[in-house]
């Protein structure tokens, strides 16, 4: 038995919303864990981010980009179609509590786990920002879904098409020197992440990352999504996504993820020779 696809959205240019039929996994789904799939029989397991969840009628969302073979041949599917399998609810939830004042920071995209986030610490009693970054205004979605889970939404895009015109450290570093923050999370591009934690680190603000290394089974088994935090290894899908920023070796992370670009490269290759249309 599969799960079945109940709606499809395409947010931006190949990037699509899916709302799917998993009701024993959204049961116990928290902010900031996981999920892995498969299309197909025998086909690659994919991690995505659990994006929103319907505990009531049983519906899981997920976000996903269509950039490689995998993601390609789920952008085919459609409503009524059914995912092979789905694994879930995997990884740590984020450490929600009230904090006081927090801030998100969502690049790319990042945004889709981070409504959760920021809902699950609204509704912790925090004070929530939300910093939504993109390179242009055709990649963003959900500003008005962010809009209703956090005290104050700011958009900037690297072309200035919509929002801000920069980066998210720059609206970060304005609302650090004109109130006190007490909790930050970045979610994005590693560059995106390392570059709040530099920026967090000397006003001593307790930052998170949450990281998204390649992984294979996301049970801690196979050891691809390692990383070191502080010094100690540490695996992003049984000890994380969520990891005391400062303390992560990024550099580690980003030249073990340069590893696989040849690889990744071979397989969007052949991924084009099948000439795949998406359907809508």
């Amino acid at each position: 038995m599969g799960y079945k696809i109940v709606e499809k959205i395409e947010l931006c240019p190949n990037q699509y919303e899916l709302r799917i039929e998993a009701p024993f996994v959204v049961r116990n789904a928290k902010a900031g864990q996981f999920i892995i799939l498969r299309v197909e029989e025998n086909g690659e397991r994919i991690p995505l981010t659990i994006a929103d969840v319907d505990k009531e009628n049983g519906i899981l969302t997920i976000v996903y980009m269509a950039v490689g073979y995998t993601t390609k041949k789920l952008a085919q599917l459609g409503v009524g179609d059914e995912i092979v399998d789905l694994v879930g609810p995997l990884g740590q939830p984020t450490h929600v509590k009230n904090y006081g004042t927090v801030v998100c920071l969502a690049g790319g995209y990042g945004a889709a786990p981070c409504y959760l986030i920021a809902k699950a610490f609204k509704d912790a009693g925090n004070k929530v920002y939300m910093i939504m970054g993109a390179r242009n205004k055709d990649l963003l979605f959900w500003q008005e879904k962010m809009k209703s889970v956090c005290t104050e939404l700011f958009i900037t895009t690297d072309d200035g098409t919509c929002g801000e015109k920069g980066f998210v450290t720059q609206v970060m570093d304005r609302i650090m020197n004109s109130e006190k923050v007490d909790y930050a999370i970045a979610v994005g591009p590693m560059p995106m992440m390392r570059a709040v934690a530099e920026l967090t680190r000397d006003k001593g603000i307790y930052t998170e990352a949450s990281m998204n290394p390649i992984m294979v089974d996301g049970t801690g088994m196979c050891g691809a999504c390692r990383i070191t935090v502080g010094g100690e290894v540490k695996f992003a899908c049984v000890d994380g996504p969520d990891f005391d920023a400062h303390k992560i070796d990024f550099d580690e992370v980003i030249n073990r993820t340069r590893i696989y670009k040849d690889i990744e490269r071979k397989r969007d290759e052949n991924c084009n020779l099948l000439n795949m249309k998406v359907k809508g």
